[in-house]
This record gives structure tokens, sequence and C-alpha cells, in this order.
């Protein structure tokens, strides 16, 4: 693990974001090519992953990004908080604003469930839309992460950054195959129930490349940046990932993901940041 912390290290961090980005795409592509040797999945499966999904994401929104914007902004007191407290506003409502604007169908709904602006596209363009929004602030954040290492400051480092890429690629995993998986079922061809499931990723290594550009530009904007990542995690999880686990009767295994993705994105971010 340390000569790859050392390897990072070693890179431009816009590079390095691009490439940790490109390892969570790789994860779900992995994980949406389970339809070659599968047509279906255990539904308590999916549920205790898709919570583990959002255990990840709670732990990483804490861990890997609050708590460094708040330790890296001047200050003390309110003054010290309220860059994280307006990036992390701000980051929820853009989401929220997404939301509103682009049509999608999350997972395990159905076609009359879609959000945002009524369409007639397909429901496989829905569904890949519903976890490419899910993507946007993951690879923002890891790009974020790897801009605020690189400039040195506090509570940064290329240690957390690399875990926290390893974090997301985890809970990228069963995202392939909850794009994929429902596809197959309908009866789309395997190659492209996995293209579908591959593309919902592809915008992680464009919105990392993108934020190390821009705190690596604009230092300043590294704590709302950071905060902003986080807002917007946050507000997946409660609009998106934890109602979808509570439609079955695995409820209690989904919570126990839950719990499992949060000690696991928790103890690589302490372990290796």
């Amino acid at each position: 693990m340390d000569n790859i912390i050392a390897f990072f290290e070693s890179l431009d961090p816009v590079l390095a974001a691009l490439l940790a980005t490109l390892f969570t795409w790789a994860l779900t592509a992995l994980g949406a090519s389970l339809v070659f040797l599968f047509k279906g999945m255990n539904r308590a499966f999916f549920d205790g992953m898709l919570g583990f999904t959002g255990g990840v994401m709670v732990a990483a929104s804490f861990w890997s990004l609050l708590a460094p914007a708040i330790e890296m902004s001047p200050g003390e007191g309110f003054e010290k908080v309220m860059p994280s407290a307006i990036g992390f506003g701000l980051g929820a409502l853009f989401l929220f604003g997404v939301d509103k604007a682009l049509p999608h169908l999350h997972v395990n709904y159905n076609r009359q469930d879609q959000e945002g602006p009524k369409t007639s596209w397909h429901k496989s363009t829905l569904l890949t839309l519903a976890i490419t929004l899910h993507n946007i602030p993951e690879g923002l954040a890891v790009g974020v992460l790897f801009g605020a290492a690189a400039a040195g400051l506090d509570g940064a480092s290329i240690g957390g950054a690399v875990a926290l890429a390893m974090g997301i690629g985890l809970q990228n995993f069963p995202e392939g195959i909850a794009v994929s998986m429902p596809l197959r079922r309908q009866g789309m061809s395997p190659f492209k129930a996995w293209n579908y499931g591959q593309l919902s990723a592809i915008v992680e290594p464009v919105a990392a490349v993108l934020g190390a550009f821009a705190v690596v530009t604009f230092q300043p904007m590294l704590p709302y940046a950071l905060a902003f990542a986080a807002g917007a995690m946050i507000f997946v999880v409660v609009e998106e990932v934890i109602p979808e686990t509570q439609l079955d009767k695995y409820a209690d295994i989904a919570t126990l993901g839950f719990i499992g993705g949060f000690i696991v994105m928790m103890t690589l971010d302490v372990a290796l940041g």
C-alpha cells in the first residue's frame, strides 16, 4: 500500500485524480460484467450491497471531506466552520436541482415512478442517468481531495485521497450490478446491459479531473469544494440509496450492509489518511 501511495504522490494531482477514478470506473464495469454470468441477483444480497454503498458514502462524506474541509479553514468558531456549512448546503442544492431538471428512474422503481421532466426516453436510459447523477459527486470528491493534498493543506493527504478512491471503487461494484441486472432481466442482451452499467460511471473521471484542476488553480475554494462534494453525496444517500433499500423485506440486511460500508470507509480513511 505504501508503494501505491508513493506512486500517486509522484504524479501531477490532475493525473492522479484521473487514474484513481479510472479505477473506480473499472470496478463499476466489473460489477456490471456479472450479467455475463447471471440473469438475476438475489434481492437480499442486492439490498445488502446497496446499503453498503450508502454506508461508504456517508462515512466518506465526513471522514474524507467534511473533517478535512473544517480543519483547513482559517479562523475559529463560526468563522472556521462556515465555509464547510456553505459548501455542504450548496452541494445538496446542486444535486436537488439536477435531480429535478434531468429525467431519471431509480433502481427497483417502475417506469411510472420516473423523476424529473416527463420524457419518452427508454427505461434503460433513465436507469443509467440515475446512477450517473449518483457518480458526479463521487468523482468530484476524489478530484478535489487529490488537489487539496497536492496543495499541502492541513487535513488532506494523498493517502486519504487513495483511501477515498478505494472506498468509492468498492461501492461502485454493486452500482454496476444495479444498472445492468434489471436491464438483463428485461431481456436486454448481456453485452448491451453491461455497456449501460459501465457507462454510468464514466462521468467520475471527468468530474475528478475538473475538481482537481479547479482547486489546484484556485486554492481558497478548497474547503467549499470538499464540503460541496459531501453535501451532494449525502443528498444522494438520503434521497435515493436509503429509500431503495426499504422497498422489500430485506431492510434489516440493508441496514447491516450500511453499517459495514461505514466501518470499511472509516477504517480505510483513518488507516491510510
